[in-house]
């Protein structure tokens, strides 16, 4: 069984991906996907991309927590709060300060 590469993609990534299907011949979880990425999609994809380069290289972010900040783009220290506290560390204030303000200049 051939796996590929796996990579972690964005929900505005995601969306550039699924335009590119034709609606008439996709299935429906395509269809479905679809319909969700472009409702919950907040930026673009090559903004997407950048924010999550930044995140990676500025913040010390994996990549799948870049793009899930960048999939919820949280607002405030407290929304970073509750978003990141599934992982396994805690942010110190300077940095979700700091990933704050680069998610704010999308």
């Amino acid at each position: 069984m051939n796996e590929g590469k796996k990579t972690v993609i964005s929900i505005p990534e995601a969306k550039e991906i699924l335009e590119k299907i034709d609606v008439e011949k996709a299935d429906q979880i395509q269809k479905r996907t679809l319909d969700y990425v472009t409702k919950f999609s907040k930026t673009t994809p090559e903004k997407a991309t950048g924010i999550k380069e930044k995140l990676v290289k500025e913040c010390s972010l994996t990549d799948e927590e870049a793009t899930e900040l960048v999939n919820i783009m949280p607002g405030s220290i407290e929304e970073m709060r509750v978003f990141t506290s599934g992982w396994k560390k805690l942010l110190p204030t300077d940095t979700i300060k700091k990933i704050l303000k680069i998610l704010s200049e999308v």
